[in-house]
């Protein structure tokens, strides 16, 4: 980890989009700017962005600037290996597409009970380990959704795992169902750094309901996302707090904060409580937006717009969002009623959202509103 040198990372999982492709010019801009602040940690996977995300990295960043700029990461994905041979081949191609000779840190991706076994079968672990021996990875990590017992687990097996990363923000923090906590503290014990992921929660921490805006607006001029930057910044152990930022705006408002890192003073803490305290008494859908659960939908449906659309009708009142849902994320055979329930997307979750109960939801508010309830 010596080449990092600050502890704020580019993720690169939600870039500027131009229709279904990336806004090259934009993220050129925003990859520039990141580097000038004095960042270098970037962070892929094969699977964002429908595979646009690891070439956009090569296209914005390891073709303009040398090797030794920049903090690479990547992942191995359990969907797109069945067997031990096929893990090296896949490796090779995430090399070629990033334009790169070797990965900072290799991540076994979205670990977790349902296919940590998978993992263990196919020798993934003992592979990584090896391209470590070979020099092509300078280390080997885990990023992880699941309980503490399951961490706990994981690393007791493969101590020699040098990184967490973990979705962790003030929301997510003593939720039952992530355990953002407790994992943390896992981490702690076996003395493992974290790399947060979600600080801002797939945005729904920036995009606050007024109540909650309003709570934090008393008491310091900070952004809503700075908040949430600054509140996962300030853990021990945390070496690394992942964005993923989609215009130039939002980065440099992260910057901002970063740059000159200053924790929640007690004033502010308290008032991230209340906010926490205004999301427990809303019925809101906790989808950050990763997307993994479209990669397989045979429907194709735009789960994760839905999902936000849903939320922003609670948390805004937000009545356009009829109209987003009829004429912009919706075509025909692709609405939330067209959803045919083989249950792949739940799966891939790593939130472990019932998404076939939860679109049935969502066509019962959005296509009876739009008079499309057959």
């Amino acid at each position: 980890m010596e080449k990092i040198k600050r502890n704020f990372g580019f993720g690169y999982m939600r870039l500027p989009m131009q229709g279904e492709a990336v806004d090259l010019e934009q993220t050129r801009k925003m990859v520039d700017t990141f580097l000038d602040a004095g960042f270098n940690y970037f962070d892929t996977a094969h699977g964002y962005l429908d595979g646009r995300s690891e070439t956009a990295l090569k296209a914005c960043l390891t073709s303009r600037y040398p090797r030794e700029d920049y903090v690479l990461t990547n992942k191995l994905t359990a969907n797109f290996f069945k067997t031990e041979a096929d893990i090296r081949p896949f490796f090779e191609s995430q090399l070629a597409a990033c334009g790169v000779d070797d990965f900072d840190f290799y991540l076994m991706h979205a670990q977790s009970m349902k296919n940590f076994e998978h993992f263990k079968a196919c020798r993934a672990y003992e592979t990584a380990f090896a391209l470590k021996a070979e020099g092509k990875v300078r280390h080997v990590g885990i990023s992880f959704h699941d309980s503490a017992e399951m961490l706990d687990r994981i690393l007791t097996e493969y101590p020699q795992l040098e990184a967490v990363q973990l979705q962790f923000n003030y929301l997510d923090y003593e939720d039952p169902q992530v355990q953002s906590r407790a994992c943390y503290e896992v981490c702690r014990r076996h003395q493992k750094p974290v790399v947060v992921m979600e600080p801002v929660r797939g945005g729904r921490l920036a995009q606050l309901p007024d109540e909650a805006r309003a709570l934090l607006a008393k008491v310091s001029d900070s952004s809503p996302a700075g908040f949430a930057l600054r509140f996962a910044a300030d853990f021990e152990g945390v070496k690394m707090v992942l964005s993923g930022m989609s215009s130039i705006e939002q980065l440099r408002d992260n910057i901002s904060y970063m740059s000159d890192f200053k924790p929640l003073d007690k004033t502010e803490t308290e008032a991230v409580e209340k906010v926490r305290g205004v999301y427990k008494g809303m019925e809101l859908i906790p989808c950050t937006a990763c997307r993994y659960c479209t990669d397989g939908c045979p429907k194709h449906i735009a789960i994760p717009d839905l999902f936000a659309l849903m939320n922003a009708k609670q948390l805004h009142r937000d009545w356009n969002a009829n109209y987003y849902y009829s004429n912009v994320h919706t075509v025909p055979g692709r609405r939330a009623s067209d959803c045919i329930k083989c249950g792949k997307c739940e799966g891939s979750c790593p939130q472990n959202l019932p998404i076939r109960k939860l679109l049935a939801d969502v066509a019962a508010e959005f296509e009876k509103a739009d008079g499309n309830d057959d």
